[in-house]
């Protein structure tokens, strides 16, 4: 089976983690201060990275941190992972979903039309590992005021004109199983804010300026130092993973027929967490011959936020946002992971055109 994402754990990573278990010291300690100085210094390029238990928890905190809550409205994408729309319900706000463009990401153009008196922050996400308009979302957030939050989950070390994913705002980096690095669960917040991120580290333990006195309301989102420890070796070697998969992303564009492909292959900012086709005519039916020829894709994904049950309990359709409801019904991913060999390579290539050369005609 060649799997649509393969974590990539070496013997540098195992001897990592049992140096934690020899240390005796599993949670709040140096391994986990080393993640964050050199994420800091080596992926966002900011002053500040405080790690957090998971990607979710990164956004919850980055929200919390702003003072986002009750009657505040929040600007984001409806076409992502829900946990980016979640956590704005998480604090009693409420998102705003805005369309996306034909790559998938947020349509900067429609934002400032989106924005009233009760927007507290933009929400974008770098979606498959392509950094967003940063430029231009940065331009509206600080025209009107707004706290600018990066959902860079999929995108780390992705860059875009000079600027890094999780430096032009608050960035939430995820470092769950299938990320281009990992800690199997995992998260970092990013940021050139020292008081912010000092905000940040009392809401991740509780709100405790000293040991057992809280003095805000935080929660346990302490990331251990095993996570910390996997984190760091997987830092090691994230250029050179992100670099086999822009190998692999421009293999298979390079060689794939018939279907909508993903823009720029040759983009060195672009850091291929997904490589996604456009498939505008029976996408299931092509996953369903990849999966017989053993190559399993993914869907990312499916549903638009607005049309979800949550959603739609809350009164949001998916009608407002035509673009996304088209990409949820064409997008279809390959594998691009780094594991890939090059025959695993050329089998997705083979199968992928047999399906579409017998399609062609459809």
């Amino acid at each position: 089976m060649i799997r649509i994402a393969q974590p990539i754990i070496g013997e540098e990573e195992r001897r990592a983690v049992l140096r934690v278990l020899d240390s005796g010291q599993l949670v709040n300690g140096p391994v986990t201060r080393e993640l964050e100085r050199r994420f800091a210094a080596e992926v966002s390029g900011t002053a500040e990275a405080v790690a957090v238990a998971n990607g979710t928890a990164a956004l919850h905190l980055a929200l919390l941190a702003h003072g986002i809550g009750p009657g505040d409205e929040v600007i984001t994408t409806p076409f992502t992972f829900q946990a980016t729309a979640n956590m704005v319900l998480a604090t009693g706000a409420r998102p705003v979903f805005v369309d996306v463009k034909e790559d998938g990401n947020i349509d900067e153009s429609l934002i400032e039309a989106a924005i009233t008196p009760r927007t507290k922050a933009i929400l974008p996400v770098h979606l498959y590992g392509r950094l967003c308009d940063i430029d231009a979302i940065e331009g509206i957030a600080r025209q009107h005021g707004l706290a600018l939050i990066e959902d860079a989950a999929q995108a780390h070390g992705a860059r875009r004109s000079g600027r890094r994913a999780g430096a032009a705002g608050t960035g939430c980096f995820s470092l769950y199983a299938t990320k281009n690095m990992t800690s199997g669960e995992g998260g970092v917040v990013t940021t050139d804010d020292a008081s912010l991120a000092a905000r940040l580290r009392l809401l991740r333990s509780h709100g405790e300026e000293s040991r057992y006195s809280s003095s805000i309301l935080g929660f346990n989102y302490r990331m251990t130092e095993f996570q910390a420890a996997l984190a760091l070796a997987q830092l090691d070697r994230l250029g050179a993973l992100n670099a086999r998969r822009r190998q692999n992303a421009l293999y298979l564009s390079q060689r794939l027929r018939g279907l909508v492909l993903p823009p720029c292959p040759e983009d060195e900012g672009m850091v291929w967490h997904l490589y996604t086709v456009r498939v505008p005519r029976d996408r299931d039916g092509l996953a369903a011959w990849l999966a017989g020829r053993g190559i399993q894709t993914g869907i990312y994904y499916p549903t638009p936020i607005p049309d979800q049950p949550l959603y739609r309990g809350l009164g949001y359709s998916g009608d407002t946002v035509p673009a996304a409801r088209r990409l949820a019904a064409e997008v279809l991913s390959l594998p691009v992971h780094p594991g890939l060999s090059r025959e695993d390579l050329d089998a997705i290539v083979a199968a992928v055109n047999e399906w579409t050369a017998e399609h062609a005609a459809e």
